[in-house]
């Protein structure tokens, strides 16, 4: 049975995770790149205290577009910055601790 260093639980248990995802302050904003194509970064997840290439796989799946996971930023190819919030939100993180730009 594996025990999570941080709080002491079993893994299964452990909700380190999800108090990390209420604390995060997230900022989602797209940024024009080479020949015109848009990209919406996704700053601000702490990759130490949360999983961010699952989220990063979650989003890519939900968008249904490429990307990838730089220095604690999700890059996703094209525009979603409207339904990024969103779906974060359903992924656990704090509306309010959420700014679009």
């Amino acid at each position: 049975m594996n025990i999570c260093p941080k709080c002491g639980l079993p893994k299964i248990a452990c909700t380190c995770e999800t108090i990390a995802k209420g604390e995060q302050r997230i900022r989602v904003r797209t940024v024009k790149r080479k020949f015109g194509k848009l990209t919406t970064l996704i700053e601000g997840i702490d990759k130490k205290s949360v999983n961010i290439r699952n989220i990063a796989k979650k989003l890519k799946h939900e968008f249904v577009c490429g990307g990838t996971v730089k220095d604690d930023t999700i890059e996703l190819q094209g525009d979603h910055k409207s339904k990024a919030k969103e779906k974060l939100v359903k992924l656990g993180f704090s509306a309010n601790m959420i700014e679009v730009t």
